[in-house]
């Protein structure tokens, strides 16, 4: 047993006969782990963003809806739970959040353009907290409550239309009968959203004054609930399934969303095939040095093996030194990561390629996201490969024969 700390010594020491060698191959070692890290985080902040701005838009974490609704977005598949009905059931069970919203299709005219949009009938005070839109940043002001008379667009919606705030402008949409139905409103306020597209595809009214114009009464057409955590919502659908007793569809971020579903699922997998990759390139320079190291020491193998040192010890020092140089390489490509990204974390601005971005679902600012779950995957997976790169010449040092090996010139 105590053999191990006596092969530890004889690998360290081993491993800085060459130094020039081992600080080449740790150099090698060190930008492979940051880079890995560092790409994963770039790439894991986009897919986050990506998300979030996706479930804002949504909104929510679950919704329910009309059964017919998903596939025929109008009032004739309402909800006809008014919203008395709606609290009693959901107010005691403690969400983060939670609403009812009218959501439909409408076409918006001004005095020289029009366009079609979704219209959001909302109470503001109930969507504060997980709306896409920031109330207080918005030009002019957002709506007071439910029932505001006037409307809020986007800043991109309102260049299109070439309208202003103060200016009347038409939202047109179906009732139940399918009739036209439309009223006048003023622009009270123009939003920006981090995706620029949503500051064209959607425009803020008052839930009841929605639901005048559309003449549904009181209904709705969808519920959202906001959980902790978007990465886990089965809490939250199972209290809510529970709760409307299947008399609604009850449908989970990525159900709706299948886009999104996908990125998460594809993210998730990119991880461990990243940084598989960047290791196979790296495993190259990694057996090539340990070759190397154990061509250099042959002789001095050979005569460790004649004075009775067990070929498993040869065995275990090779594959020692191969672990001290990962595990000092993983040390200091994790810090290295850890400290670029760091000053990151507040957004890189990507502006100039925001078209590409936006057509990727994809915000133009990028917050880099360094997860320990990443890191310690990324260290696992480089010492187990490590572990399997160093064996073929680790078991080729341990066969060698020690006349053959004292013997032969190098």
């Amino acid at each position: 047993m105590r053999t191990t700390p006596v092969l530890t010594r004889l690998a360290w020491r081993y491993l800085w006969r060459n130094h020039r060698r081992t600080i080449i191959m740790l150099s090698a070692i060190v930008i492979g782990v940051w880079a890995m890290i560092f790409m994963t985080a770039l790439t894991r902040g986009m897919v986050d963003q990506m998300i979030k701005d996706g479930i804002s838009v949504l909104p929510g974490h679950v919704q329910a809806h009309n059964p017919l609704f998903l596939d025929d977005p109008s009032v004739s598949n309402r909800i006809s739970i008014g919203d008395a009905e709606l609290s009693r059931m959901f107010d005691p069970l403690s969400f983060k959040a939670w609403a009812s919203r009218v959501k439909v299709p409408a076409v918006i005219t001004s005095e020289r353009e029009s366009r079609g949009v979704t219209l959001l009938g909302i109470d503001p005070a109930a969507e504060r907290a997980f709306s896409f839109v920031t109330y207080d940043d918005v030009e002019g002001r957002f709506l007071e409550s439910a029932e505001d008379n006037a409307v809020v667009i986007g800043r991109k919606l309102a260049n299109t239309l070439d309208t202003r705030i103060g200016k009347r402008v038409v939202l047109m949409s179906q009732d139940p009968d399918n009739e036209i139905a439309d009223r006048g409103f003023r622009v009270a306020g123009l939003f920006e959203a981090s995706m620029p597209a949503f500051e064209e595809m959607y425009v803020f009214v008052g839930k009841k004054t929605a639901q005048k114009m559309l003449r549904i009464g009181d209904a709705t057409t969808e519920i959202v609930f906001v959980g902790d955590d978007y990465r886990d919502v089965e809490p939250t659908y199972d209290r809510v399934r529970e709760t409307l007793d299947g008399d609604l569809k009850v449908s989970r971020w990525y159900e709706i969303d299948t886009y999104l579903g996908t990125m998460l699922k594809v993210m998730d997998g990119f991880v461990l095939i990243w940084v598989i990759v960047i290791f196979l390139a790296l495993s190259f320079g990694l057996v090539n040095t340990l070759v190397m190291a154990v061509f250099e020491r042959i002789r001095e193998i050979g005569l460790m093996l004649a004075l009775g040192m067990k070929p498993a010890s040869i065995l275990g020092q090779i594959i020692i030194e191969s672990m001290m140089l990962l595990a000092v390489g993983l040390a200091i490509g994790d810090l290295l990561a850890w400290a670029t990204i760091q000053p990151l974390k507040e957004g890189i601005d990507i502006s100039a390629v925001a078209e590409g971005m936006e057509m990727m679902g994809a915000s133009s600012v990028l917050y880099p996201k360094l997860y320990l779950y990443d890191m310690l995957l990324a260290n696992v997976v480089v010492l187990i490969l490590g572990f399997l790169a160093s064996l073929s010449p680790a078991w080729r040092a341990s066969r060698y024969e020690p006349v053959e090996a004292i013997t032969k010139v190098g």
